[in-house]
């Protein structure tokens, strides 16, 4: 939640400084049009931005910002998570070697991550048997694909909502454009280009959020696919570690 708020923070801090480079930029556009120097390609995103219209680019842009923020976060959280399950069921069956079911659970409850937590619950209930550490393992394996998954569906919300901006951008921009042609009653270039334009960057706006989205997110499911498989496989061995030190007892 911290690292959530941080990121929150700083894109803020960012969105503040774009408002205030829209309204610098769009008081010095005219010029700079005028002045025909190339500009550089922050500029030129800039000067994009702002033909686009404020009406549609601002809710796109705070869907990428969104987006980006939940995304960023699952990644680190999700990186975290990651663990040598190889190395910890060693230190499991060392630890039960050495000094039973508490030193197993005390390696347990000094690792980090999804998998650690799982053999906790199992092991704490190693004393009922088994089949019921097989049941507790499956449980609390449910509640942390859930911890895993959390954030997702707003990622995959912004992911059609920027689009959809974009797409609806255009439908006005047409509209409007049509409306000038019907009160110049003239469909010569000039009166069609400026809302076609605005119509077309709004929704080039909308694709690029989707895009940018579409793949943090597929890389996030992929993640947690990976967590969820090693988990599965981890937890099987646990089990089979288990009865053998019972049976070896």
């Amino acid at each position: 939640m911290k690292k959530l708020l941080s990121i929150f923070a700083l894109i803020g801090v960012l969105a503040f400084s774009t408002t205030q480079a829209y309204t610098q930029d769009s008081q010095g556009a005219t010029t700079e049009e005028a002045s025909g120097d190339s500009a550089s390609f922050q500029q030129q995103i800039k000067n994009k931005f702002i033909e686009g219209g404020p009406t549609f680019m601002w809710p796109i842009l705070i869907c990428l910002i969104l987006g980006l923020a939940i995304s960023i976060e699952r990644i680190i959280t999700l990186n975290l998570a990651t663990t040598n399950t190889k190395k910890l069921l060693g230190q499991i069956e060392d630890a039960l070697a050495k000094g039973g079911i508490e030193a197993a659970k005390d390696v347990t409850k000094n690792t980090r991550g999804p998998v650690a937590s799982i053999f906790t619950q199992g092991l704490m209930r190693s004393s009922e048997g088994i089949e019921m550490v097989e049941k507790s393992i499956v449980s609390y394996g449910g509640v942390e694909m859930a911890r895993l998954e959390r954030g997702l569906i707003w990622v995959s919300l912004f992911i059609s909502l920027g689009p959809m901006l974009g797409f609806f951008g255009t439908v006005i921009g047409m509209v409007n454009a049509f409306d000038a042609i019907e009160a110049a009653g003239d469909i010569s270039p000039q009166v069609v280009a400026g809302g076609m334009k605005t119509a077309l960057i709004t929704t080039v706006g909308g694709l690029i959020v989707g895009m940018v989205l579409q793949t943090l997110y597929n890389y996030l499911v992929s993640k947690i696919d990976s967590l969820v498989n090693s988990m599965e496989d981890a937890s099987i061995a646990l089990v089979d570690i288990l009865v053998k030190h019972k049976l070896s007892k």
